[in-house]
Order: C-alpha cells, then sequence, then structure tokens
C-alpha cells in the first residue's frame, strides 16, 4: 500500500489520526493551526480530500464534514478520506470571509511559502492536502444575506468530474469555468477531478443543505468504490440536470425589496420577481425576470442599493424538468428519517 506522509506524519493503513497543520501565529505568539483528520482503509483506493471554509463565513461545510466523519461506512473504507472542516481559520474566527490581509483565500491558489498570508495558506494547503489526493470536494455556500439552493459547480470538460457530479445527487450541476487562483483550478492543473458544492446561506446551518451535503459526499465515495456494495444500501439517485446557463438580476434602484420568487422556484420570463420601493411606499418598481428558468440562488436583505444581486437564475432546455427535479429532491431530503444513525436531531 502507497505511503501517505502529511506534516511529516506517517499515517498507517486502517488508521484514523488528527493532524493540527501550523499556519501562523496571531499577534499574540497564539499559534493558529488547520485541522485534518487522516482516515485510512485496510485497502489501497482513491485519496479524497473534502474541505471547508475556504471562506471563513460559510459553515456547512463544517457541520457537513462532521457527520460525514461520524458515518458507520467509514468502518470499511477502502482507500483515504481526508477531511479539513476549517480550512481558514482566521476567518472562522472573524466571521469574515477574508483572511486578515483582507485577500480571499480562493483567488490565492496556488500560493506561495514566500508569499502573502493568503499565499502562504494556500500553498501549505496545496503542499499537504493536494498533492496528497487522487479527488476533491469543496464545500460552499451563498455570501452573506444570499441562500442558494443545493447545487454543484463543475467544469464538464473534465470527463471524471460530470461523472462525479451525476452521482452527488442534487438537481441542478452547472458548468462553471474555472476561475483564475481558484482550488479548482489549480486542482485541475493537476489532474485532478473536483467538485464545488453551493448551498445554504453564509454564518447559518440548512438541515437540507447539511443533509444532502453528507448524502452526496457519500454517494461520490461509493461512486469510486471506496465502499464494498453490501455495505450500503442503493437508494433512488436525483436525476441531475445541468444548466445551459446562469443570469443575474441586480436592483434596478436602491430602496426596499419585497421578494415573491422562492429560492427554487419555476419562473417565466418577464414574471415578477419582487418590487423596490421607497420607505413611504412610493416610486413602486416591479423587478420582472429577463429568462425563463429555476432560482439557485436570491437575497434575502430587504434593504438593497441600485445594482446588488437579488436573483441568480439558472436556465435549462427542459424548464420543467428541471423544476420537477428541484421538486423530487426537496421532498427526498425531507422525507428522511428525522434522526440520523447517531441519535442527532435535525437543526430547526
Amino acid at each position: 500500500m502507497d505511503s501517505l506522509i502529511i506534516a511529516g506524519k506517517t499515517i498507517p493503513p486502517d488508521s484514523r489520526q488528527d493532524i493540527d497543520l501550523p499556519v501562523a501565529l496571531l499577534h499574540t505568539q497564539t499559534p493558529m493551526n488547520m485541522p485534518v483528520r487522516i482516515i485510512r482503509g485496510r485497502r489501497d483506493g482513491p485519496r479524497i480530500f473534502i474541505s471547508a471554509a475556504i471562506h471563513g463565513d460559510e459553515l456547512n461545510g463544517v457541520e457537513i464534514i462532521r457527520r460525514l466523519n461520524q458515518e458507520k461506512a467509514l468502518d470499511h473504507l477502502r482507500g483515504t478520506l481526508i477531511t479539513i472542516p476549517i480550512v481558514n481559520v482566521f476567518g472562522v474566527i472573524h466571521h469574515s470571509r477574508y483572511l486578515p490581509d483582507r485577500r480571499d483565500l480562493n483567488r490565492s491558489f496556488p500560493g506561495s511559502d514566500r508569499g502573502s498570508l493568503a499565499g502562504r495558506l494556500a500553498d501549505l494547503f496545496m503542499t499537504e492536502i493536494v498533492a496528497n489526493s487522487t479527488h476533491g470536494i469543496d464545500l460552499h455556500t451563498g455570501a452573506l444575506h444570499r441562500e442558494n439552493l443545493p447545487h454543484l459547480r463543475v467544469d464538464l470538460r473534465d470527463p471524471e468530474a460530470e461523472r462525479l457530479a451525476h452521482t452527488f445527487g442534487v438537481p441542478v450541476i452547472i458548468n462553471s469555468d474555472l476561475r483564475d487562483g481558484s482550488l479548482r483550478e489549480v486542482a485541475a492543473e493537476r489532474g485532478i477531478p473536483m467538485l464545488l458544492y453551493e448551498a445554504g446561506e453564509a454564518l447559518r446551518f440548512d438541515e437540507l443543505s447539511i443533509r444532502a451535503g453528507v448524502k452526496g459526499i457519500l454517494n461520490v465515495m461509493r461512486a469510486l468504490d471506496m465502499f464494498p456494495k453490501r455495505s450500503y444500501r442503493q437508494r433512488k439517485q436525483i436525476d441531475s440536470l445541468v444548466a445551459r446557463s446562469s443570469v443575474w438580476v441586480r436592483a434596478t434602484d436602491s430602496g426596499i425589496f419585497r421578494t415573491f420568487a422562492a429560492l427554487g422556484a419555476r419562473v417565466a420570463k418577464g414574471e415578477v420577481l419582487g418590487a423596490l420601493t421607497s420607505p413611504y411606499g412610493d416610486n413602486s418598481v416591479e423587478l420582472c425576470s429577463p429568462v425563463s428558468g429555476i432560482v439557485i440562488g436570491k437575497s434575502k436583505l430587504p434593504l438593497v442599493n441600485e445594482g446588488d444581486a437579488l436573483f441568480h437564475i439558472a436556465r435549462f432546455q427542459g424548464i420543467k424538468d428541471a423544476a420537477e427535479n428541484v421538486e423530487s429532491f426537496t421532498e427526498s431530503m425531507a422525507a428522511e428519517e428525522p434522526e440520523d444513525p447517531m441519535g442527532e436531531q435535525p437543526i430547526i
């Protein structure tokens, strides 16, 4: 079996180890560490990393990874699971998307051990995590006061990434170009298929998004034959639909915004999504959808400035099929057992 060394420590087969990757010191000289858990099976196989909180205010992934690490299926693991529940430790502490140097970590890869704080953290992640992996899943949420329908962003030019995306089990897949300095871009350059999971809102837990994330990761691991087939019960899979494109609908004026379209709703071209007014109720302006599609992201803040992004709408070849897909997904997630095998209550 291939050797695995992270932070100078050898992780043998059939073992679990927690490692604190040293990041930097605070002004008080208190060390800051990135927590990593490595679970290796008895047999060799894929090495998949699951990362969360690259943006420090995106917390759903932290809970997804916590639940994932409690799964009984991991007792039968083939290969290696590397989980990093908090990548941007500085951002999580300060409830901030960014690092103290005001840089976006997901625009700082591959980084440099002599660069900025963001660059050094990116370099550490690349050296210790990505270099030791064959696949990856990065967990994200919407921005502050903005909620996302569970969906995947994938570079569909990668056949393996496309195959795994369709096994994840969310209703929508967006063919997303690789952004300069992103983790997905540098992983792709190294031949590592990656999925980016988007669901929920910054600084909030969302039970449906969390359940879908845990289930999706397990589906991908099963597709990679990381579990023996006898160790799990096959369930009906959601047929993910690929969006042709997506558009942002922005505020045409500043004021008070009342929204009429729900997350996941099917909207027609020209349909009224909401209305903008002054605090007195004067000068009401309707905001209409420029395309037909599904609402995959929306602002939750009723106070808006001109130009603010209020709705994200994905376009599909078959809008009716996409709407039914979203409905089936929501129903299947809500219909699952209210308690998980560990006896935990769902988050309300």
